[in-house]
C-alpha cells in the first residue's frame, strides 16, 4: 500500500531519516506499521533535531518537499500566490499515485489537500482533524473552510474524518476519535498521597499565547500568596518564553517556577509521575494531549473549558475546569489542596479514565481504518 500523508508539519532530513514534531511522528508511526510505502507531502526545513523530535519508522519513504505558506499578512499572501500552483501540483500527483490518502488538519497544507481530494472520489481517505471540532467555537476562516469541506459528503467521498469529542448533528463520515501516548504494558499503580512538603503542578505545551502559560504562572503566584507550598514546572518552548522569564524574575518566583524547555518522552513521563496536577489554561484545543497524559499518571487535571475538555474531565468530577477568573480558579484549586480525600478521588477517576485510551486500542482502530 502506498500511504500518502499531507501535513503542514515541518520536517528535517538527517542521516537518511526524516524528523518532525514527536507527538505527531509517534502517532504516524502506528499507522505506518501497516503500510509498505509512505509518501509525505510537507515542508522540509534546515535546523537542529530537538529532544521532542522523532523520526518516521518506515524503510520506504518518498518525501515531496513543498514550500510552506501563510495568509497572515499582505506580503505573505502575495508570496503564497506564487507558491500555490507548485503545492497544488505536488499534492495532485501524490494523490494520483496513492492507495490511501491521509490529511492532517487543520493547517495550510491540509486546506489545499481538502480541495484537491475532491478530484479523487473513488480513493479511500482519512483525515485527522487535530483542532477543536466544536461547531460553536470561534475559529479562523481557513479552519471553518476545512471543516466545511471535510464534512460535506457531496464533495468529499470515501473519507473518514477523525475528530475529538462527540458533537450533535454530524455528517455520516465524522468519527469521534482520540490520541494515545502510552501502552497497556506501561500502566502502573500510582499513589499520589500527600507525602511531599509541596504540591507540584505541571504545564506541558508550547509557550505561546494560545496556551496561556502566563495564566498558569499567575495561578502558582496566587497560591503562594495564599500560603500554599506549590511549585510549577513548565515543559515546552515558544515565543512567550522571554515574557515568562521576565515575569518570574520581576515577581521573585525563581524558587517556585522552573522553565524546563522541550524534553523527550521519558523525561515527561517521569515528570507526570512526580506531579500532583497538570494544568493547561489553553484558548483552544483538539485533544489536549498533555491533560490526557497527566491523567494517565494520576495527575488531577486543571484545564479551560474548550473543545472536548469538559467531557474528558467529566464536567469537573475528574478534575478542575477553569473559569479563567483568577480568584475563582484559585479557590477551586485551594479546596482540592486542602482536602486529600477529594484530591485522591479525582486522581483515581482521572487515571482510570485515561488508561482506557492506550496505544494498543489506538492501533486496533487504525488498523480497521486502513482496512488491512
Amino acid at each position: 500500500m502506498n500511504f500518502l500523508i499531507i501535513t503542514h508539519v515541518n520536517h528535517i532530513h538527517k542521516d537518511d531519516q526524516y524528523f518532525g514534531y514527536g507527538p505527531y511522528i509517534g502517532e504516524m508511526n502506528i499507522w505506518l506499521k501497516y503500510v509498505n510505502k509512505v509518501t509525505i507531502v510537507a515542508p522540509l526545513k534546515n535546523g537542529n533535531i530537538l529532544p521532542i523530535d522523532l523520526s518516521y519508522q518506515c524503510d520506504n519513504i518518498d518525501f515531496r518537499n513543498v514550500p510552506d505558506f501563510s495568509f497572515t499578512s499582505l506580503k505573505s499572501r502575495i508570496i503564497s500566490i506564487y507558491k500555490l500552483p507548485i503545492i497544488f501540483w505536488n499534492i495532485y500527483m501524490a494523490m494520483k499515485k496513492a492507495d490511501h490518502i491521509h490529511l492532517r488538519c487543520p493547517g495550510n497544507m491540509g486546506l489545499i489537500a481538502c480541495f484537491v481530494q475532491i478530484l479523487f472520489p473513488n480513493k479511500i481517505k482519512t483525515a485527522k482533524y487535530a483542532g477543536n471540532w466544536d461547531p460553536n467555537s470561534k475559529q479562523p476562516w481557513t479552519y471553518r473552510l476545512q471543516k466545511y469541506l471535510l464534512k460535506n459528503t457531496f464533495l468529499t467521498k470515501k473519507m473518514t474524518v477523525l475528530v475529538y469529542g462527540d458533537w450533535k448533528n454530524q455528517s455520516r463520515n465524522i468519527k469521534s476519535f482520540f490520541t494515545a501516548t502510552y501502552s497497556d504494558s506501561e500502566k502502573e499503580i500510582i499513589d499520589k498521597s500527600f507525602v511531599n512538603l509541596y504540591f507540584k503542578l505541571l504545564f506541558v505545551g508550547s509557550l505561546v499565547d494560545g496556551k496561556r502559560p502566563l495564566y498558569a504562572v499567575k495561578l502558582i503566584e496566587g497560591l503562594i500568596k495564599k500560603g500554599y507550598n506549590v511549585i510549577l514546572d513548565l515543559y515546552g518552548d515558544g515565543l512567550e518564553k522571554k515574557n515568562l522569564e521576565n515575569y518570574i524574575q520581576t515577581n521573585n518566583l525563581e524558587k517556585y517556577i522552573f522553565l524546563k524547555g522541550n524534553q523527550n518522552r521519558e523525561t515527561l513521563k517521569n515528570a507526570y509521575k512526580e506531579s500532583n496536577f497538570v494544568v493547561l489554561p489553553s484558548k483552544s484545543e483538539g485533544w489536549p494531549k498533555a491533560i490526557a497524559e497527566g491523567m494517565f499518571w494520576g495527575c488531577v487535571p486543571i484545564a479551560s473549558k474548550v473543545s472536548c475538555v469538559p467531557s474528558m474531565l467529566d464536567f469537573g468530577n475528574r478534575g478542575i475546569m477553569l473559569e479563567m477568573n483568577l480568584d475563582i480558579d484559585l479557590n477551586q484549586i485551594a479546596k482540592i489542596i486542602e482536602n486529600e480525600g477529594a484530591f485522591t478521588k479525582k486522581s483515581k477517576l482521572a487515571l482510570n479514565w485515561s488508561q482506557k485510551y492506550t496505544t494498543d486500542i489506538f492501533e486496533k482502530e487504525i488498523k480497521a481504518l486502513l482496512q488491512v
